[in-house]
């Protein structure tokens, strides 16, 4: 399924700027982990037992799609997920038959991850037909991200000259976009982005409050990093998160949020930098707990200049079925 690719024109600063964003939302299970759970299903199937299934440690939107899959197979699945994950994603995988395990243990790195990744290596010891898809090593995530969401994009954007921005959390989008870029060659500047604190592309972690967004050790996709990246603070996601619903009503998530704000850095960095696409991971509904609810923000205390003051929209364009809009 091609995903759709909304143009957003704009002055920034006085500029004529224009923003591409990839609505991941409108693909299949509501998310860029659509994909990737097909492609690790397609990698284990053979190993899969009926009676076992399987398990795999998710924030929430791979547990969404793999628990869609596996219903659809009739398998048995446990997605490992803990105390941060909207509880939106946490109802959404129980509603395809999976089993939830929470983790409430931090990791001591700022987030859960070592401690549900802990659990899970508990449960194949206990559980040696278990089968664990692995989305943090699992070649076939970067695969198909080079395959389908890189391609897509680029013949998408008539293969324009342009930044292309990929948030990283296990880093095998950004991974997949990093090989196509090496095979086919498009004339892109590829910069990642991740939360401050976050420890994907190097560097210590530290405590997070954004969930599908960083990590708490090293992506194996990427184990010497990513050049360019840019580290964006959680204020910063969560302003660019409502000023793109408030101006264009177009609702994405936290990860989304993060790249856009990136790209606000971008296109003041360079003046010649006219064009800016951003891959949006998935959309508003799976944060109506967290971003878009001004009392989970008000608990946060999230403060500073918002990466989108001084930014007028002209005007918003998007195929008709790839607008997610929220009710406002």
């Amino acid at each position: 399924m091609v995903t759709p690719l909304a143009t957003v024109g704009m002055l920034v600063d006085g500029q004529p700027r224009t923003l591409l964003l990839k609505l991941e939302s409108r693909g299949e299970h509501g998310s860029v982990k659509g994909r990737t759970a097909r492609a690790l299903w397609a990698d284990v199937a053979d190993r899969v037992t009926p009676e076992v299934g399987l398990i795999e440690s998710t924030s929430g939107n791979l547990g969404v799609a793999l628990a869609a899959v596996a219903a659809s197979h009739r398998v048995p699945f446990t997605a490992v997920m803990d105390v941060r994950s909207s509880a939106v994603l946490v109802e959404a995988v129980r509603a395809h038959g999976a089993d939830v395990v929470m983790i409430d243990e931090p990791d001591g790195a700022g987030g859960y991850l070592l401690s549900r990744l802990s659990y899970v290596e508990q449960r194949l010891l206990a559980e040696p037909r278990l089968v664990w898809p692995d989305q943090y090593r699992n070649p076939a995530s970067p695969r198909v991200h080079r395959e389908t969401t890189a391609p897509e994009l680029w013949e998408q954007t008539s293969r324009r000259a342009m930044s292309v921005v990929v948030a990283v959390s296990t880093g095998g989008t950004l991974a997949g976009f990093r090989d196509f870029a090496r095979s086919a060659r498009p004339d892109w500047e590829l910069a990642a982005v991740d939360v401050v604190g976050s420890a994907a592309l190097g560097g210590a972690g530290s405590e997070r409050i954004l969930p599908g967004i960083g990590a708490s050790r090293p992506s194996e996709f990427l184990p010497h990093g990513h050049r360019p990246t840019l580290r964006v603070p959680a204020s910063n996601a969560v302003h660019a998160c409502l000023w793109l619903e408030a101006t264009t009503g177009l609702g994405v998530g936290a990860s989304s949020g993060a790249a856009i704000a990136a790209a606000m850095r971008l296109f003041r960095a360079v003046p010649a930098r006219e064009t800016v696409a951003c891959l949006c991971p998935d959309g508003a509904n799976r944060y109506q707990g967290t971003v878009y609810d001004p009392r989970w923000r008000g608990r946060q205390a999230l403060t500073g200049p918002g990466p989108c003051e001084g930014v007028e929209v002209l005007e918003v364009s998007c195929p008709p079925t790839g607008m997610e809009v929220r009710n406002r």
